[in-house]
């Protein structure tokens, strides 16, 4: 497997985690000095994944647009989700990243649009978009470690 593929693997087991070890409640719990909350930064590691992998590739992505537009840089949280939202957003987790995984494997990333992330990094490609999107979650995750001791 990819070593990409496999580093956004542990990523997506520490996500999961996160959702399966707090409370509705907790998930939902915007901590002062945070935009945001321990579901949202999940998800929007999810949506950002398409974004990056598949819509920079010109590729139909597995979730829809409202999903991606809900979770997006920038976005916030409208309200409180609800049970069947968090679970939706656990199997997308590893949805996404099985398709993703079987899609490399079948040599489906052909073309990419060359773009240079909000930190100052240029995809140029699929291998370049894998090992971003790696960053990103791990940019995330501390977050999430950080709102974890508030929630």
């Amino acid at each position: 497997m990819n070593s990409a593929l496999e580093v956004c693997q542990t990523s997506r087991n520490l996500l999961l985690k996160v959702l399966e070890n707090h409370s509705l409640e907790q998930l939902n719990k915007i901590p002062p000095g945070f935009s945001n909350n321990l579901i949202w930064n999940v998800a929007h590691c999810v949506a950002a994944h398409q974004s990056l992998v598949y819509k920079l590739s010109g590729l139909p992505t597995q979730v829809s647009e409202e999903f991606i537009t809900k979770y997006k840089k920038g976005s916030k949280p409208e309200g409180d989700v609800s049970q069947a939202e968090v679970a939706e957003v656990k199997e997308l987790l590893f949805k996404t990243l099985q398709q993703t995984k079987e899609d490399v494997a079948n040599g489906v990333f052909v073309n990419y649009s060359e773009y240079t992330t909000s930190m100052g990094f240029t995809l140029r490609n699929i291998e370049d978009a894998l090992n971003f999107n790696n960053f990103h979650e791990g940019t995330h995750l501390g977050i999430i470690m950080s709102i974890r001791k508030l929630v």
